[in-house]
């Protein structure tokens, strides 16, 4: 689902007993809430791929409403504590602070992520953010990428807390996936690991900045 004023894309991941895994909830987390209780399910646990605003406002809503667990690296806490103000001078009205007082499931100290019987990697990706993540299942051969890579882009890291080296090492370790591999981004269409190795070179060969 597409959500927010970002248009940030946001995923459900079906499990067995009925329960969900909602990955980047955006500001939305009421409505995904009636979503997920319509269809008779159950939130489990949210991941975030990073703290930014615009894919963790309805955390904990979604938190508060199901008793979900948010799995998140403690590395981008401090975009959390600061998501309310960041989001009023990005959108130019008042937001709600998302509250996460805390983060259940540390991403970085997990390696793995266990749910509906089958194992997501935990990828690590600063660079956009410091604690910015990749969830692989190599079983359904799908990344859900956050905002390190996109269908012809890559997370910017312009931001004081931005770091170039460390995204390009990180884009290294996603290109080591199989070319097969699909790619959810957080924002923008779906493409492969294939098609994104394709326009990365071309755009290295073109003196990417």
């Amino acid at each position: 689902m597409v959500l927010g004023d970002l248009a940030t894309n946001c995923y459900l991941l079906g499990g067995e007993n009925e329960e969900v895994v909602v990955v980047d909830p955006a500001d939305d987390g009421v409505g995904l809430a009636q979503l997920i209780n319509d269809r008779k399910l159950w939130c489990k646990q949210i991941w975030l791929t990073h703290g930014h605003f615009d894919h963790c406002l309805g955390a904990m809503d979604l938190r508060m409403i199901f008793e979900a667990e948010i799995a998140m690296s403690n590395k981008d806490k401090f975009l959390i504590d600061r998501a309310a103000g960041t989001a009023e001078y990005f959108l130019g009205n008042f937001v709600e602070s998302p509250n996460i007082d805390r983060i259940d499931i540390d991403l970085d100290k997990r390696e793995a992520l266990d749910f509906g019987g089958k194992n997501w990697q935990v990828i690590s990706c600063p660079g956009h953010t410091p604690g910015s993540v990749a969830f692989y299942s190599p079983l359904l051969g799908v990344v859900l990428a956050g905002d390190t890579i996109f269908a012809e882009g890559v997370g910017r890291t312009d931001y004081s807390y931005g770091n170039k080296r460390d995204l390009l090492s990180s884009i290294d370790k996603l290109l080591k996936l199989p070319a097969e591999t699909i790619v959810l981004p957080g924002h923008g269409e779906p493409t492969t690991i294939g098609e994104f190795r394709g326009w990365w070179n071309q755009s290295r060969e073109g003196g990417w900045q």
